[in-house]
């Protein structure tokens, strides 16, 4: 089974003024249309049983129906192989009770993107929201690194990481990006003993940058098969999940990008979807 643990949709009629939106902010190509049509065509193109959604809340008020519409689309993962985390903001006027909320909608996880909600990582809000996570066996999916659409400052770095998870209970937690994203050296020599998990999206091989973009060569390219290979030994295939953050990724070239790196097959597997398929009970 293969699983994309990192996608991003919007409803139908928002997802065409989104990308636009979000292309112009991150200077790169999207391979989709957003839509969850176009992540099921992307899926069987590549080879993807499973998908999860990854939505993300700028503002609390966004909460509770994104919450709800993620449920939605569960109630019909089954048949489209897609599945959505729910989501969770800092300022909610009630985190514990909204995540009490997502765990008896029967979603799996919540996304977090400390750029995106303008928080440290290591803020006091999602320390309560990651010990609360963690006493509902939710899972907790961050961006992590530095935002390609905001650059700076830094919401999510390893030492934050670190910092964070010294004063919450047991938390499943996953950093996007390969723990980091354009931090993997600092990534590589803090976290590999602690109990985070990583997921590959955006983060091996070449941005696919829109025409007159900002990028320096340099820029273009992201992790190295080396360092790649280096994070297996690190970390452990075990700890690894397959993520492409579609539509910013193209699934059919992140799935063979994966099973051309000189891992054995059983570490192809377990990264590709193994990994995921038994954490999230698929």
């Amino acid at each position: 089974m293969v699983i994309d643990i990192h996608t991003h949709t919007f409803p139908d009629k928002l997802a065409a003024p989104t990308i636009r939106k979000l292309q112009g902010a991150c200077h790169t190509r999207a391979f989709t249309d957003a839509t969850n049509a176009g992540l099921a065509a992307s899926m069987a193109r590549a080879g993807i049983d499973c998908s999860v959604v990854l939505p993300v809340a700028t503002n609390p008020h966004q909460v509770a129906h994104v919450n709800e519409s993620a449920a939605q689309i569960n109630a019909r993962g089954r048949r489209t192989g897609i599945y959505s985390f729910g989501c969770i903001h800092p300022d909610c006027p009630d985190p514990r009770g909204e995540l009490a909320r997502i765990a008896a909608l029967g979603l799996k996880g919540i996304k977090l993107h400390p750029a995106y909600q303008a928080t440290r990582f290591d803020d006091i809000r999602y320390l309560r929201i990651l010990d609360r996570a963690g006493e509902l066996g939710l899972v907790v999916l961050t961006h992590a690194g530095i935002d390609i659409g905001i650059p700076v400052p830094t919401y999510c770095d390893p030492e934050m990481v670190l910092r964070a998870l010294e004063q919450v209970g047991p938390v499943t937690l996953i950093l996007a990006h390969m723990g980091g994203w354009r931090q993997w050296d600092q990534v590589e020599a803090l976290l590999p003993q602690s109990s985070v998990l990583l997921d590959t999206a955006f983060s091996y091989g070449d941005l696919t940058p829109l025409e007159g973009h900002p990028f320096s060569e340099d820029q273009l390219h992201m992790m190295e098969q080396e360092q790649f290979v280096r994070f297996v030994r690190k970390f452990g295939a075990r700890r690894l999940l397959f993520g492409t953050d579609s539509p910013w990724g193209d699934q059919s070239a992140d799935v063979a990008s994966i099973r051309a790196l000189p891992l054995s097959p059983e570490e192809r597997d377990a990264i590709l979807g193994g990994n995921a398929q038994r954490l999230l009970g698929l």
